[in-house]
């Protein structure tokens, strides 16, 4: 697992995520991202665009941004190949399901990722989704986030679907069972719902809540988010 407080300058870190449509609309939306002082992007493949030309588009990207953090979620890959696909350059990997399963005493499947990502030499960071929209449902939310943190550098949750906020106890529960562990949370964080998890929430990968539509941020409301977060961090430094 890396050191995040390494990583990371911000105690508490902003990853938009670009659903890509094409290089034109990524590099707008990333320059947007990187003007008002998020800590990184991640970009997501839809509608069946295929993992290499994601990792083609990261490539892309990091040319124009070659300092910024930059990661991908492969949608359309197998979370055991992930590791196996992309670029070492890449700074983080996320998937929406880490292959958690709090009703068992053993976890092979989340043991033949971890075996795969330190195959593959890779060393960026992880984000695992455990209790995951459009997921299998998870019974115990505190053992599921407990036993993850054994697999993944940072716990990443969600809300029921895409665009809707996480139920806060959820949020609570998991954060308390996992410690100094970070948690991110990957749905419906927006900035006027966003103080109510700045205490518990470490990572906040958005995209619905600063959009104006699927593929276009909104300037304004990335710039909003931004400015909500860092007056948390400097009033509770």
């Amino acid at each position: 697992m890396q050191l995040l407080n390494a990583v990371f300058s911000n105690q508490k870190v902003i990853l938009p995520v670009i659903h890509i449509k094409d290089a034109g609309q990524m590099l707008r939306n990333a320059a947007i991202a990187h003007k008002h002082g998020c800590d990184g992007i991640f970009l997501i493949n839809h509608g069946g665009m295929s993992y290499d030309v994601l990792i083609g588009a990261y490539s892309i990207l990091c040319k124009k941004f070659p300092d910024w953090w930059i990661g991908v979620n492969c949608l359309d890959l197998d979370p055991v190949k992930v590791f196996s696909k992309i670029s070492q350059g890449i700074s983080g990997v996320w998937m929406d399901n880490a292959m958690i399963n709090e009703n068992s005493k053993d976890q092979p499947e989340a043991i033949m990722i971890q075996k795969a990502r330190e195959e593959s030499g890779w060393r960026g960071l992880y984000f695992g989704g455990v209790a995951f929209k459009y997921q299998r449902p998870v019974s115990e939310w505190a053992k599921a986030a407990r036993i993850a943190t054994n697999y993944m550098d940072v716990v990443t949750t969600s809300g029921p679907g895409t665009g809707e906020p996480a139920y806060l106890g959820k949020i609570k529960e998991m954060k308390q069972a996992i410690g100094d562990n970070p948690l991110a949370i990957a749905s419906g964080i927006t900035s006027q719902n966003i103080r109510s998890y700045l205490g518990v929430v470490d990572y906040f990968l958005v995209a619905t809540g600063i959009s104006k539509n699927f593929w276009e941020f909104d300037p304004s409301l990335v710039k909003e988010l931004v400015h909500r977060v860092r007056n948390y961090e400097i009033w509770n430094k």
